[in-house]
């Protein structure tokens, strides 16, 4: 008997399950962040062939001075955990990330995690005011997945809610400026029976003007992070992966060892035998 099952779901599950919940901030310790940094480095590793990067610049040569937005799409479980990877082992910074359910994973707060319920509009306001705290502590990177619920790998188009440009716009009103960078994350096989993540940074866009259109703003962003994700697409699919760093590989397992050396070896043509 065949079971069907409906992976993906357009609403988001704090509605789906009508509970109010407390909101909880982010609580992060150096003894914690530590763990959380091990843990999760090691679950890729355990997972993943190879973690490759590009356009890490887009970052790096930023006005230091200003607060930091990467936004990315949702496509898995796995987002939330290369997105730390990202924050800790490339930008050197904590990660603040916006976890629905939270109350699910209460340890995920030790690694920058704070909660959002999507219940009604003033819970999840919570959660957008919270953001724009967070980013006043330079020490600290915030994360968004502004699709705001998962969507499988690939989807378009990209459809954000408003609270990306929400926070951007307060943050702005209150620290003068602020940094957003696109993120496209992609989980493929190369030429390994393992999988890689492949992530590419996106043109950084600096935010000074408060003024803009929530709407037309969010728009924008969505269509920076299509071209980012574009982009990524045709560089895999042309195998143009020159360009990417290695955060980690694997070593080869003793069967692809074997595998490699006999492609190595000239073996006799057949036909002169």
């Amino acid at each position: 008997m065949v079971t069907k099952e409906k992976l993906y779901s357009d609403i988001p599950p704090t509605k789906l399950r009508n509970k109010e919940e407390k909101f909880k901030p982010a609580k992060t310790n150096r003894f914690w962040l530590t763990i959380a940094s091990l843990f999760f480095y090691n679950m890729l590793q355990n997972r993943f062939y190879a973690f490759r990067y590009t356009g890490e610049e887009n970052y790096t040569e930023r006005d230091k001075k200003t607060p930091t937005i990467l936004f990315a799409p949702h496509c898995n479980w796995w987002d939330g955990i290369v997105l730390y990877n990202i924050t800790h082992r490339i930008c050197r910074k904590e990660i603040r990330l916006m976890v629905e359910e939270l109350n699910r994973f209460p340890l995920l707060r030790r690694g920058g995690a704070y909660s959002v319920n999507k219940k009604s509009a003033q819970s999840a306001m919570k959660a957008l005011q919270y953001s724009v705290d967070v980013l006043g502590d330079l020490r600290n990177i915030l994360c968004i997945f502004p699709q705001g619920i998962i969507r499988p790998p690939h989807f378009r188009p990209y459809v954000f809610q408003t609270g990306l440009t929400y926070i951007a716009q307060n943050a702005v009103k209150r620290y003068g400026k602020v940094n957003l960078i696109p993120v496209s994350i992609d989980y493929c096989f190369l030429r390994d029976n393992r999988p890689e993540v492949i992530v590419d940074f996106g043109q950084r866009i600096e935010l000074t003007d408060s003024n803009i259109d929530r709407k037309a703003y969010t728009q924008f962003l969505e269509a920076k992070l299509t071209e980012t994700s574009d982009q990524q697409f045709k560089n895999i699919s042309q195998g143009k992966m020159d360009d990417y760093k290695i955060l980690f590989k694997q070593h080869l397992k003793w069967y692809r060892r074997i595998e490699q050396r006999l492609k190595r070896i000239d073996l006799p043509d057949v036909s002169e035998v």
